[in-house]
């Protein structure tokens, strides 16, 4: 008990910070436009947690941005810098979306199961030769991970135009999954679906990996020290390799629980970004499974509140894009700050003896 209340203080702390932050430019921003930023953000949070149908949305819009923040975390545990979660949720998404058109005909489980696993496969696929360049010859992560990215975006284009374009359709789009592939909703009619309970158990997976496998122990030792992990004998590349793919897994299964429970279909801009929200709520948590889930839970009800609370106020749909870079700037910074002013004590004592 005392250890998870600890937990939850330090999540408390830093990831107070940077929201606490945000909410302020944002709210100078808002003045700035003449509007009374207690007025938008009170707005805000009752589009968000106002109303049963409130939540659901919120909770929709939470389910694929916990699905990257956990792949994230997953890596950057095992001191693997990621940024291609992006490219395994958007071809996880295609290939949901095309299995998943297949499976008229087939019951509902059989039919979710399949489409769901080729999902994570095709996730897995993204991260594969990152995670080999990485471990294998050190190639740095964050740049094939970015290139990636581009690479699956032109070609899950590709595919769709030339191979899988659903018939009348102009707009890069696959045709509808069967009924028996989509996630059962959890509140009708709403959007919230399986599929946030599919993320929650992969949550509970994370926490039961990092406390209490040998490997998980191995991933926090390597992503804390990777010098001294190699000097102990630890399995260093294998950590990396693991690390970088188990991201693109849960990257895919999580495009494929968006394809099936929300959009069931795959369509140009069919990822807004969630990927790279993942980041952000990453190190917003510090890996933490708690602050994953708070963090995902934050920014769904940005997303979800920002589409419907211009109906109510003069809100410039930018203010929403305004508050998540500046929640992602300073998560980051307060994340690399600490580590860049202890490696820089080290560095000064060296250099004193």
């Amino acid at each position: 008990m005392t250890r998870l209340l600890e937990a939850v203080r330090n999540v408390a702390v830093h990831a107070g910070v940077p929201v606490l932050l945000a909410l302020v430019i944002g709210g100078i921003v808002l003045a700035a436009t003449g509007a009374n930023p207690f007025a938008v953000y009170g707005r805000l949070a009752t589009e968000a947690f106002g109303s049963p149908s409130r939540i659901n949305a919120t909770l929709a819009a939470t389910t694929p941005i916990l699905f990257t923040g956990i792949a994230a975390a997953f890596a950057y545990r095992a001191g693997a810098f990621t940024v291609g979660v992006e490219g395994s949720f958007v071809l996880g998404g295609l290939t949901a979306s095309v299995i998943g058109s297949q499976m008229g005909g087939v019951p509902g489980p059989i039919a979710i199961v399949v489409t769901l696993a080729a999902a994570v496969l095709a996730g897995g696929l993204v991260a594969l030769v990152p995670a080999l360049l990485r471990s294998l010859w050190n190639v740095d992560e964050v740049v094939t991970t970015l290139m990636f990215n581009f690479i699956v975006a032109g070609l899950a284009g590709w595919l769709v135009q030339s191979f899988f374009l659903a018939p009348g359709q102009a707009n890069s789009s696959t045709e509808y999954v069967a009924e028996s592939a989509e996630l059962p909703p959890l509140a009708p009619p709403g959007q919230t679906n399986v599929g946030l309970i599919v993320a929650l158990l992969v949550l509970v997976g994370y926490f039961l990996w990092m406390r209490y496998t040998t490997i998980g122990y191995e991933f926090r030792a390597v992503g804390s020290a990777p010098r001294f992990s190699t000097a102990q004998g630890l399995r260093v590349r294998t950590v990396i390799a693991t690390g970088l793919i188990g991201a693109g897994l849960i990257g895919g299964l999580g495009g494929g629980a968006h394809a099936l429970g929300v959009v069931h279909r795959y369509s140009e801009g069919f990822s807004a970004s969630f990927g790279f929200t993942g980041i952000a709520i990453a190190l917003l948590a510090r890996f933490n499974p708690i602050g994953i889930l708070v963090g995902a839970i934050l920014f769904g009800a940005l997303n979800a509140a920002g589409a419907t609370v211009q109906l109510f106020i003069n809100l410039p749909v930018q203010l929403i894009d305004i508050l998540e870079g500046t929640v992602m700037i300073f998560a980051v910074a307060t994340f690399v700050l600490p580590r860049f002013l202890t490696r820089r004590r080290r560095l000064q004592r060296g250099g004193a003896a």
